[in-house]
């Protein structure tokens, strides 16, 4: 037993925590005669009801995390797999508000996601195709290690067709768990099973008229009242998507799937579902729900909050994954405003790894995002930083940028720092895009215009000086001098009248890279009144 597995077992972060509770199901399957055979299955399941969103890439982020945590635990001696299985065979019940074509998908109302036309191109043979392959897209751009399943292909293989039948068998079983979670009304129609119309391809919510377990067929009215009876096998049908969820867990052998609190409530249905099917259920893992800049849940029919390709665009891919990695079990906003913090926390980790132990390591976000090896990064700004010398310089290229980075870091070139010369990319994007057009510099006051000359004349005093500390102390000393009783209300002056912004980096790191000199030029214009108009 490696070092790594013995520490993996009282390791604090939450992805250790649900390895272990995995594991503990394996232990207990096992001593009740039932070990587990084939591969732990790991499950993350996806609705392409409309575009990917961050959520859904989400879950794969973190059930990887836990993947790997449960390799360290077992000393890598129990085979894994990993599942992304696509609900393709809903039924589209709505156009999503962000596609094109809509009067055509609308005609398309009712049938399996996987029947209803591609309404960008020709390219795929249908919607769900369509988001399926963008989600694929996304997740290979990201390394994982995956297996893409399709629910269509799933029920029409006959891979379901063994638990059908069971949940056919059992149909009173699966009914009296589900009535007593719907009203009257729906309860007097409700069906487990929804039958594929023959006539139309649409997914019927009907009632059944009979259910023959021995035959393996449901009987029902289609929809133009023509009684009608299929086999549940082959694609005929699909369940309802609590039924089906529960099925889904036992026709695949699921260990492990995480979800959204919105599922929460409804977990021990599918819980019990899976149990009258025979199976014991996976460990589950309930996390949080993404909020965009309102408060409000991110919809993928919406395409509110942020997609993938749009965080990546402003940061690296490692920011996205910090950023699913932290409190999965709080709710959290995600908007743009998040993403520089994002970056600059990866940042702060990333240069803490190495001097930290073992034991540290293992709760370091570091570890989990690059399964183990995280990069040796010797990053000499901020992005913070970067962004604020975009501003004050007002940067319109990273090559520009690069000029101040090699005067204040000459050791660094994007050769040898191609995570800084990313992240210089990125924040010039960033600035242009956010930043600059919510600037809003204000002028001085008496007392802070006075100060402010002061700390011009004594930068100009330092003969070049680029030591950030000193330069700090520097800004320190004017702002007491200058009876600023607390120096918060002197550095937000700085910032809203230089840089037009409430907060910023640590000052005299900003001075030594954006230059002595030229941060004197900038407040002498600052008390001109320039900057703000």
């Amino acid at each position: 037993m490696t070092e790594l597995t013995e520490l993996a077992k009282t390791a604090k972060a939450w992805p250790f925590e649900q390895a272990r509770a995995l594991h503990k199901r394996l232990e207990q399957m096992e001593r009740a005669g039932k070990a587990k055979q084939g591969p732990v299955v790991f499950e993350t399941g996806y609705g392409p009801s409309g575009l990917p969103h961050i959520g859904t890439f989400g879950e794969v982020v973190r059930t990887s995390m836990v993947r790997h945590a449960f390799h360290v635990l077992t000393d890598n001696k129990i085979r894994t797999r990993m599942i992304c299985v696509s609900d393709d065979m809903d039924g589209m019940r709505k156009v999503p508000s962000n596609v094109p074509n809509q009067e055509t998908l609308a005609t398309h109302l009712g049938k399996p996601l996987s029947a209803v036309p591609d309404p960008f191109s020709n390219e795929y043979d249908s919607f769900a195709a369509h988001n399926n392959a963008r989600l694929r897209a996304f997740l290979d751009s990201f390394g994982f290690d995956y297996e893409f399943l399709s629910a269509t292909e799933l029920y029409k293989s006959g891979a379901y067709d063994a638990m059908l039948l069971k949940a056919l068998e059992n149909y009173d079983a699966i009914m009296a768990v589900m009535l007593p979670t719907l009203g009257a009304e729906r309860q007097a129609t409700y069906s487990p099973f929804l039958p594929i119309s023959p006539k139309t391809g649409k997914v019927l919510y009907v009632p059944m008229r009979a259910v023959d377990a021995k035959a393996g067929t449901i009987t029902f009215d289609d929809e133009d009242g023509t009684k009608t009876t299929i086999p549940v096998t082959g694609g005929h049908t699909k369940l309802q998507w609590k039924p089906d969820f529960g099925m889904r867990w036992a026709a695949l052998g699921v260990d492990f799937e995480m979800f959204g609190k919105d599922h929460q409530d409804n977990a021990p249905l599918y819980s019990k579902i899976c149990k009258i099917l025979g199976v014991r259920p996976p460990t589950q893992y309930v996390y949080e729900l993404f909020l965009d800049e309102k408060g409000e849940k991110i919809s993928k029919s919406k395409g509110n909050g942020i997609s993938v390709e749009e965080w990546l665009a402003y940061a690296p891919q490692e920011s996205l994954s910090l950023y699913q990695f932290q409190k999965p079990r709080v709710a959290k906003k995600l908007y743009f405003d998040v993403i520089p913090k994002a970056v600059d926390e990866y940042l702060q980790h990333l240069a803490a790894y190495p001097s930290q132990d073992e034991a540290q390591r293992l709760a370091n976000p570091v570890w989990h995002i690059h399964n183990g090896t995280p990069p040796q990064e010797n990053m000499p700004v901020s992005f913070a930083l970067l962004l604020n010398l975009v501003s004050a310089a007002n940067v319109e290229d990273k090559a520009r940028l690069w000029g101040f980075i090699s005067r204040y870091a000459p050791e660094a070139t994007p050769q040898t720092h191609p995570l800084l010369d990313r992240l210089a990319g990125y924040a010039v994007r960033y600035y242009a895009d956010f930043v600059k057009p919510t600037k809003t510099y204000r002028a001085a006051t008496t007392k802070e215009a006075d100060a402010l000359r002061d700390l011009a004349d004594r930068l100009r005093k330092t003969s070049g000086k680029t030591d950030a500390k000193d330069l700090q102390n520097l800004v320190f000393a004017v702002g007491k001098e200058h009876d600023f009783e607390n120096l918060r209300d002197w550095f937000k002056a700085l910032y809203e009248i230089l840089l037009g912004q409430s907060q910023g980096p640590r000052f005299g790191s900003f001075i030594a890279i954006y230059g002595v000199d030229e941060t004197a030029d900038l407040i002498e214009n600052a008390l001109t009144g320039a900057l703000v108009t």
